[in-house]
């Protein structure tokens, strides 16, 4: 059976991005220009990979895995500032069906927990658990993901109270053609597609110059339908580090869709692509014009552009945990339903306490803080959308 070892990288964006695309799992939230993002507000980041030992002992060869580890201290003064956090968004990456990796790599993320004094280290990597829902006739359950499951209990993870990333979501496979990915859509949907059409909905690429536009739109989407998104400065930066023009069609990037009725912008989304997957991340929306369904043409135009660069999926980035008509995506779920993908439910989040009493203290007192800080956000946007 062969051994691993765990290496910090040394090098740059392109071969981070280059050493990642190639393992199982690749995800733009693993990305070296998603984590600057996070850095600019607050995070470091450790980036770490796992390679193969030679019979000499020489770590080398291509990735196995890797970890792009996020850090942040709980607070910036006091005896509080050695505590901190580690987060390991949508990772780690490696193919989890290989036992002696996926041990190696476990008990090596659970070492630099113990050495950070963290609070505890969450990972929330897309291992799939199932497809469909439960009860559903297109239902399946995936052995390998509750083996995972099984392994993360032995080892004293916890299912993360804190799920900051969606658990389910709804997968387009692109592998078939156009009019196949058409007949697989609800009739309605393929309607409103069309009807938009006839009713003059225009879809522009957008570009750094919209950003601000995009923003606008961003909070009173977020108003109208009641969520929470975060200050200005984190979108611009995001939008901003990914929504350019890449050198190479391999290195992570985005793009912001913009329709338009008589010159109107009336929706938008953003969209990411990385190592063969597109991922829509964000959308928008005004009031006017909603009944021309320019959020139909806008995802269609995207699956579209995801085939034609190569993207064998289409993210569509989220569904409810359970199969249940009162959650409150239940509505963006039927949307997504009616694109003709196919839910997929994952491991979700665990955690990895480095301290077993503060992570008690520290999950007791989460929920408080959170609902706190999203009030003050909705105030936040409410006052600013009030004030324009």
């Amino acid at each position: 059976m062969p051994e691993y070892s765990m290496v910090p990288f040394g090098g740059g964006p392109a071969e981070w991005n280059a050493a990642i695309s190639g393992i199982p799992g690749a995800h733009v939230l693993q990305t070296w220009e998603w984590a600057q993002v996070k850095a600019g507000f607050g995070w470091h980041t450790m980036p770490f990979l796992w390679r193969k030992l030679t019979a000499n002992g020489i770590a080398e060869g291509d990735a196995v895995g890797a970890a792009m580890i996020l850090r942040r201290s709980v607070l910036q003064r006091g005896f509080a500032k050695r505590l901190c956090l580690l987060y390991v968004p949508k990772g780690p990456l490696l193919d989890w069906s290989e036992a002696g990796l996926r041990s190696r790599v476990l008990e090596d993320l659970q070492s630099v927990a113990r050495r950070a004094g963290a609070i505890h280290i969450k990972i929330d990597p897309d291992i799939e658990v199932g497809r469909g829902y439960p009860g559903q006739d297109v239902a399946s359950e995936d052995e390998g993901g509750r083996a995972v499951a099984a392994e993360l209990r032995l080892r004293n993870w916890r299912f993360s109270n804190d799920q900051v990333q969606f658990r389910n979501t709804v997968l387009i496979d692109l592998m078939a053609t156009e009019q196949t990915l058409l007949e697989r859509m609800k009739q309605k949907t393929r309607y409103n597609i069309r009807l938009a059409e006839r009713k003059g909905v225009a879809v522009r690429l957008g570009g750094p110059d919209d950003i601000p536009m995009l923003y606008r739109m961003y909070a009173e989407t977020s108003v109208r339908d009641g969520f929470v998104i975060r200050a200005r400065e984190y979108y611009e930066s995001l939008w901003r580090a990914f929504l350019q023009t890449p050198g190479d069609v391999n290195q992570p990037h985005a793009e912001a869709l913009i329709a338009e009725v008589d010159g109107e912008v009336v929706a938008s989304i953003v969209v990411f692509f990385f190592a063969g997957r597109a991922s829509y991340l964000y959308g928008m929306s005004r009031a006017a014009h909603r009944e021309k369904m320019p959020n139909h043409l806008l995802q269609w135009t995207a699956i579209c552009r995801a085939k034609e660069r190569g993207c064998a999926s289409y993210d569509l980035w989220g569904a409810p945990d359970e199969l249940d008509e009162n959650d409150r995506m239940w509505g963006v779920y039927r949307f997504k339903e009616g694109l003709g993908g196919e839910v997929v439910r994952t491991l979700g989040a665990w955690d990895y306490p480095g301290s077993s009493t503060w992570y008690a203290v520290y999950t007791k007192l989460v929920p408080r803080v959170l609902d706190v800080m999203r009030a003050r956000g909705r105030r936040q946007v409410r006052e600013m959308m009030g004030g324009a």
